[in-house]
């Protein structure tokens, strides 16, 4: 073993036991093992890695986003990268597990920090990355440095001074794009901005599969952030009209119901502008339309407490800035 390879282990052991001493993890966690990634069939030649319904921490490395790849005759295409090298490393493993192909492409479906920090193990594994032209202001942005800064510090040792952003190879600037690969048909659309200008979903129409990306959240509450929610909901009923049987979420499990899930994102969606929109047009302060909203439909969500509040707040805003 390398020097650089011990003391890369012994760095994260005592980033672990200082975690577990400062008390910065439930007793139950003490003992466990990070999540660790697993890819699992979903369809014919169609893996899946699902991360955890939580939010970014040291103890789950980052993995709280998905990821999927297809194997085709003539190589491996992935659809994003994770949220740590050393996931992206174990993703890596995981094809290596299924197959000896090369791997070919990464399609960044948006560059929010949890689908992108793993780009720099794929390419070096030989991925041609692609994405949209949209993330370049993101990428050239100090806030995208800033929240670098802040995952070295708050992700050690998993995002370090060696993590570093990675821009793509091939820009898409269309609308609408095929990247054909051993045979399969993989249809790039780009719906942005939605919950980021740069969205692209990934539809793979031989066996009508559809990577989502974070336009589907599923089995917890989606992450609105700055996101143009009306471009959002009108994005996720063009999905709806794609057909999908199998719908791959940026968070959350694979779907074998699409349009169900499709819809409910939606219904959220829409339920945010609604009760937000009224209560801006009202001028009504946000506490108390939040506190007279109703909720039921969506508080048994897992991540409900940590984000609704924020998404709410957000489209309090949104829907002022709209109405002036």
């Amino acid at each position: 073993m390398s020097i650089r390879a011990i003391l890369s282990s012994w760095l994260r052991c005592c980033a672990w036991l200082v975690l577990c001493a400062a008390g910065a993890m439930p007793a139950a966690a003490l003992a466990a093992e990070p999540p660790r990634v697993k890819a699992v069939a979903v369809a014919p030649d169609v893996w899946f890695v699902q991360g955890e319904s939580a939010l970014g921490s040291a103890a789950n490395r980052n993995f709280v986003s998905n990821a999927g790849f297809m194997v085709t005759a003539e190589g491996v295409v992935i659809v994003d990268a994770l949220g740590s090298p050393v996931l992206a490393e174990e993703l890596v493993a995981e094809i290596r597990r299924v197959t000896d192909k090369p791997i070919r492409y990464v399609i960044v479906t948006h560059y929010h920090a949890d689908h992108i920090y793993g780009l720099q193990v794929l390419q070096a594994a030989g991925a041609r990355i692609v994405a949209h032209p949209a993330a370049r202001e993101y990428l050239n942005s100090e806030n995208a440095q800033r929240r670098l800064e802040s995952s070295r510090q708050d992700l050690f040792p998993w995002i370090d001074e060696r993590t570093r952003l990675v821009g793509a190879d091939e820009w898409l600037d269309r609308e609408d794009s095929t990247l054909t690969v051993g045979g399969v048909d993989f249809r790039i659309r780009h719906l942005g901005p939605a919950h980021t200008p740069e969205d692209l979903v990934v539809f793979v129409p031989k066996l009508r599969v559809l990577f989502a990306g974070d336009l589907v959240f599923r089995s917890r509450i989606p992450f609105v952030g700055q996101a143009d929610s009306r471009r959002w909901i009108a994005s996720l009923t063009q999905l709806i009209e794609f057909g999908p049987r199998l719908l791959i979420p940026g968070h959350g499990p694979a779907s074998p119901t699409p349009q169900q899930d499709l819809a409910t994102t939606r219904d959220y969606l829409v339920h945010l502008r609604q009760t937000m929109g009224e209560a801006a047009r009202n001028m009504e302060p946000f506490e108390e339309a939040y506190a007279r909203a109703d909720w039921s439909r969506f508080e048994n969500l897992p991540l409900f407490r940590l984000a609704n509040r924020m998404n709410a707040y957000n489209t309090y805003l949104l829907m002022e800035h709209e109405g002036k």
